[in-house]
């Protein structure tokens, strides 16, 4: 082999092993194209998997915010008071029914006065019932049908700004107590030990009042007030007499009754002051007016001379 055709074979190994060597590149980088793309494909598929996860723990965390941000709405206070007049043949009868009702409803008596006759007959009641403030209207409508329903009324006082109020002062003051009795246990100052228990009883005094306002509030608002009076029915026939022409007549014919009587009473006390006053003017007159003739007498005298 000549020379030449040793340099046309070394030519055709180089060109053989650039031929290989390029194509064993483009197939690696076809090789790493696909398993990066496969591999985004993958990472990228993971991401939208886990996208509506996250979306979701957001949303819950966001509905929980906001079903925490919600506050309810406050519950409406109202101080409720009522009164029923009635009139009855029977008035302990329609006492005790009145009774029953205010057991009905868990209720009670705070205050109760009876009148009775000669005989030892109710004639009139004065009963102050306490009634849950949810069953009031069922309670006076109860009540109402009782007996002879003389007169019925209701009165309704809302007091819901009032009792917020009352609440937020009270936690703002057992705060501020609070942080003077921290200052007070931190104090090493006579003066300011003396300054902070000022401060602290002011502060502890108003706390006991709101405390007193707020316990006021919930009773009022808790319980109904209700006012019953029960009257006789004959009672109050002869309280419907006593009025008109005949009946001012007859108060009138009393009231001179009574004062002639009241001036009898006092002459007949003074009569017998004036019997003894008779009896010692009678012998004692003549002995004053000689008294009263001895003492003109020596007047008389140096005026003649």
């Amino acid at each position: 082999m000549t020379l030449r055709d040793r340099r046309h074979a070394g030519l055709r190994l180089v060109l053989a092993a650039l031929l290989g060597g390029l194509a064993l590149t483009l197939t690696l980088a076809g090789c790493v194209g696909g398993s990066s793309q496969s591999s985004d494909r993958s990472v990228s598929g993971g991401s939208a998997a886990e996208a509506p996860a996250a979306a979701s723990v957001r949303d819950a965390g966001g509905g929980q915010d906001a079903v925490q941000t919600r506050r309810p709405a406050e519950q409406q206070s109202v101080i409720s008071k009522g009164t029923v007049v009635l009139r009855a043949r029977d008035v302990a009868g329609a006492r005790f029914d009145v009774r029953q009702i205010v057991d009905r409803y868990g209720g009670e008596v705070s205050d109760e006065q009876t009148d009775t006759d000669d005989d030892g007959e109710v004639v009139s009641a004065h009963l102050v019932l306490r009634v849950p403030s949810p069953d009031f209207g069922e309670a006076m409508a109860d009540l109402e049908h009782v007996a002879d329903l003389r007169f019925s009324g209701r009165s309704a006082k809302d007091v819901t700004t009032q009792v917020i109020d009352t609440q937020v002062r009270l936690r703002a003051q057992r705060r501020s107590i609070a942080r003077i009795t921290t200052l007070l246990d931190r104090a090493e100052n006579l003066r300011d030990i003396v300054l902070i228990e000022t401060q602290l009883t002011r502060r502890q005094a108003d706390l006991d009042s709101l405390e007193q306002q707020s316990a006021y509030l919930e009773d009022q608002t808790s319980l109904a007030t209700i006012t019953v009076d029960v009257d006789h029915e004959r009672a109050a026939a002869a309280a419907a007499d006593h009025t008109g022409f005949l009946a001012g007549l007859a108060a009138g014919w009393h009231g001179l009754v009574a004062v002639a009587v009241g001036l009898a009473t006092a002459a007949g006390a003074l009569l017998p002051w004036l019997v003894v006053l008779l009896v010692l003017a009678v012998p004692g007159w003549p002995l004053v007016r000689r008294l009263r003739r001895h003492r003109a007498a020596p007047a008389e005298a140096p005026a003649e001379a």
